[in-house]
């Protein structure tokens, strides 16, 4: 069992930023995939960003340019840091790993966006 724990998210105006975590409780957190979703309410969930154990990403057209996804392995964390907020991006944000064909979830994190 992998233990994904979210935190950051909360309250931001228009045009403001946040940076999200996640922290993973087990030390083989550095050689799997990492990646965070968003879901928002009535649609569907989206992938929004990836980031290989290598260190290799890939983002969701909606967010490119506006979100970095990093890691740090010495911390067991992955981070999502997001710029240029609008209330489109207001969703429950969560983090997840693959480990062979098992995919671990975090709690999830809410971010809304609005003035």
């Amino acid at each position: 069992q992998v233990q994904l724990v979210e935190s950051g998210g909360g309250l931001v105006q228009p045009g403001g930023s946040l940076r999200l975590s996640c922290a993973a409780a087990r030390a083989i957190f550095s050689i799997y995939p990492m990646g965070w979703y968003r879901q928002a309410p009535g649609k569907q969930r989206e992938l929004i960003a990836t980031i290989a154990s290598v260190g290799s990403t890939s983002y969701a057209d909606s967010v490119k340019g506006r979100f970095t996804i990093s890691r740090d392995n010495a911390k067991n964390t992955v981070y999502l840091q997001m710029y240029s907020l609008t209330p489109e991006d207001t969703a429950v944000y969560s983090c997840y790993t693959k480990i062979g064909l098992v995919t671990y979830w975090g709690q999830g994190t809410q971010v809304t966006v609005s003035s």
